[in-house]
């Protein structure tokens, strides 16, 4: 079944395709240019745009893998709803059409006419597009398609996607905020188990040609089953001979002086979280914007672990880069959990489930973190962060 990890590379290189589309060309861009003016949904359309922007994204993944996978499609969950109502009141269901001609007249009545801008959509939407990995090639692994359930988050990091910022430096490889936290997040995980099996993270906008202004991007992939574990990143030579970041436990700048250990947080972090993390970590504590992005940066090895105390995040943030992790030897566990076990108790972290919704949720709080997480690649990494964490949030006044 590495031939569903294969066309799911391609698909995301298709989502990543429209949202740079949505970025570059001029009749997208004025939506959000208008969008990003306003902060609220623009009148003279019946839909916020960005939101158009996530359905189709998570619409054409759905239907492309129905189309090679019958019957898989319909186990894709994502955030977002397909249903709108235009200004004539008519409910529409966005969905990818047969030809290119239907889609554009099926965008026209979501965007009220907008013909320009439908069609330059739905030109992008049926562009085909290639995209292999020869580590994956070479792979042959048979999963059995009906185990197989598949979180979406079409284009995470909204909020950055709609500012568009291109010009923020990054500190040690992290960027804080702009366009490179943008990440389309696809992950497979084992209906019966909720074990994260396969990931793919695409990130739309790496670098950009200063002559064209147009974007590159990047994807990374990982797969674990039964003892088969392989990735992206396995391609790669001595650190940085490839162009991949170097480990965050690496060697540091004089050799055989490892680094110390480093976080990648939330913005929105507890104050008293942060301030433990700083206690562990020093000046290597990274905010970040987008918990797909700071999934991949612990993937990357940019960062050791990444940490976030609240429930505010999803399944569909994290499950790509659980299964990649996974796939590295690392994982995501429930902090809270970690926090309770301690450091080294010999157990294996208590990890992150995909398959049950919480008890007594509703909507999308029935797919919450509830407990948090904590992303990590290497476990003897993960032990070190702990061993220091859990004292220093006792130092800060946070329970455990």
């Amino acid at each position: 079944m590495s031939a569903v990890l294969r066309e799911l590379l391609r698909v995301s290189e298709k989502a990543a395709n429209i949202a740079r589309a949505c970025r570059q060309q001029e009749a997208l861009f004025q939506l959000l240019i208008e969008e990003k003016k306003d902060g609220e949904k623009n009148k003279k359309f019946a839909v916020d745009f960005k939101t158009l922007a996530d359905v189709l994204v998570q619409e054409v993944i759905k239907q492309n893998m129905e189309n090679k996978f019958p019957g898989l499609g319909k186990k894709i969950l994502g955030e977002e709803s397909n249903e709108f109502t235009n200004e004539l009141g008519e409910k529409i269901i966005l969905r990818l059409c047969p030809t290119e001609e239907e889609t554009v007249e099926l965008l026209s009545k979501v965007l009220n006419g907008n013909k320009l801008a439908s069609e330059a959509l739905a030109k992008v939407v049926h562009q085909d597009v290639t995209l292999t990995d020869p580590t994956l090639d070479s792979v042959e692994i048979n999963i059995p398609q009906d185990i197989l359930g598949i979180w979406v988050d079409p284009i995470d990091s909204t909020y950055q996607y709609i500012k568009g910022s291109t010009d923020i430096k990054s500190n040690e490889g992290i960027f804080p905020s702009g366009l490179q936290c943008v990440t389309i997040l696809i992950g497979v995980y084992d209906l019966h188990t909720g074990v994260p099996l396969m990931g793919v993270i695409n990130q739309p906008f790496v670098s950009q040609d200063l002559t064209t202004l147009r974007w590159r991007g990047r994807c990374y992939w990982g797969l674990s089953y039964l003892g088969t574990n392989v990735h992206s990143l396995q391609r790669a030579g001595p650190a940085g001979s490839s162009g991949e970041p170097r480990a965050a436990g690496g060697a540091g700048p004089e050799a055989g002086q490892p680094r110390g250990l480093s976080a990648v947080i939330s913005t929105s972090e507890a104050a008293t979280v942060k301030a433990a993390v700083g206690r562990v970590c020093g000046e290597r504590v990274f905010p970040a914007a987008g918990a797909g992005y700071k999934g991949l940066c612990v993937v990357q090895g940019l960062a050791d672990v990444y940490i976030f105390s609240e429930d505010t995040t999803f399944k569909w943030d994290c499950c790509a880069a659980h299964a990649i992790l996974r796939a590295m030897g690392g994982g995501v566990a429930d902090l809270q959990g970690c926090l309770r076990a301690g450091p080294g108790a010999g157990l294996e972290p208590p990890q992150l489930r995909y398959h049950a919704a919480n008890r007594g949720a509703a909507g999308a709080e029935r797919w919450a973190n509830k407990g948090g997480l904590l992303a990590y690649r290497s476990r003897e990494r993960l032990d070190a962060f702990l061993g220091l964490l859990i004292p220093s949030l006792a130092a800060v006044g946070t329970p455990t």
